[in-house]
């Protein structure tokens, strides 16, 4: 198998790290019009570089293709990998553009799509969601993202990042990355009220914080705060109701459960071994990453050994979020952002 990583950005460079480090016999190509970017993962990985995909699927022949650009062209490319028949693994999308299209062609040409959602891949949330849904009663939860956008990717010009773009902003990037785990940890929403402004002295042209209340389904309520003002980086979490009580700060040791028998708070072991990015926050760990590329690769390997019913059946059981539970997760954030369709 051939992959063909479409985007040399900090995620593409990323999946590229993974893969050679840990699928040393997966060939690996990549993509990217900058010419800058090009020149950057040459100079640390041996992997053969083109300035666009037609040329890379010629000369490479990939059999699937990670989609690794900024969120606003992800529709389009997803759609060219799949009318070449490529399996697609896509980052985050921000936005539904051509969803319809892409889940009708993807069906019709027989290839896998998979969609990144990668704290559903961390050992603590797997922890906390078992937590929760073993619970009687309803809980509460209180939970806060925030980091000062200039701090995100300060070897970027702001221009350059899509999280200053309007429509692929900074707080909905948050609110995608969590609102995935906190809907299927607590539940679909059934009414949400957000308050949102602007507190800081950044020039963007959107709201930089917002509080919001929401209320599931099932009667379990929660209190978000997602900013791009925090000038330390912050992921804070509690859940609580008369028999739980978790506390997370977002790294993988700093998830804690009151046990009420000692009255005290216990850590929760996660991770035996923790793989970490400087680039990034410390509440950010490279395992979840990796995870997504094993649960990737064992989807297509099973398209393309179809006799083995049962790791399709295991596989199934893997893969955490897709093309449309997304849809419902962005339609949820655009009645948060108050935009109108």
């Amino acid at each position: 198998m051939n992959l063909m990583v479409i985007g040399l950005g900090s995620m593409g460079k990323r999946r590229i790290a993974l893969l050679t480090k840990y699928f040393p016999d997966i060939m690996i190509c990549g993509v990217d019009m900058n010419p800058e970017r090009r020149k950057q993962t040459a100079e640390n990985y041996q992997i053969n570089l083109y300035e666009d995909i037609n040329s890379a699927i010629a000369k490479e022949m990939p059999g699937a293709s990670l989609v690794c650009t900024s969120p606003e062209s992800h529709g389009r490319i997803i759609l060219e990998c799949i009318r070449k028949g490529l399996h697609v693994f896509s980052e985050i999308n921000l936005l539904p553009d051509h969803y319809e299209q892409i889940l009708k062609n993807a069906k019709r040409m027989k290839v896998k799509l998979f969609l990144s959602s990668t704290l559903l891949y961390r050992k603590e949330i797997e922890i906390i969601k078992g937590c929760v849904l073993k619970q009687k009663s309803k809980v509460n939860y209180r939970y806060h993202v925030g980091q000062y956008l200039p701090d995100w990717h300060p070897w970027e010009k702001d221009k350059d990042f899509f999280v200053w773009n309007k429509k692929t902003n900074g707080c909905r990037e948050i609110f995608a990355i969590d609102l995935p785990w906190i809907i299927q940890t607590f539940g679909k929403v059934k009414d949400i009220i957000a308050v949102k402004d602007n507190i800081s002295t950044l020039a963007i042209e959107y709201p930089d914080n917002y509080l919001v209340v929401v209320e599931h389904e099932n009667g379990n309520k929660g209190v978000l705060l997602v900013d791009i003002v925090s000038r330390k980086a912050v992921r804070e979490l509690l859940v609580y109701s008369e028999s739980l009580y978790l506390i997370w700060s977002g790294t993988p040791s700093s998830l804690y459960q009151y046990n009420m028998d000692k009255k005290s708070m216990e850590v929760i072991e996660t991770y035996s071994e923790i793989e970490t990015n400087q680039q990034y926050a410390d509440y950010i760990i490279e395992n979840a990453y990796l995870e997504e590329l094993n649960v990737f690769l064992d989807k297509i390997k099973d398209q393309q050994n179809k006799d083995r019913d049962i790791n399709e059946v295991e596989t199934g059981l893997k893969e955490r979020y897709t093309f449309e539970e997304d849809l419902y997760t962005l339609q949820l954030i655009d009645r948060i952002e108050g935009i109108e369709k």
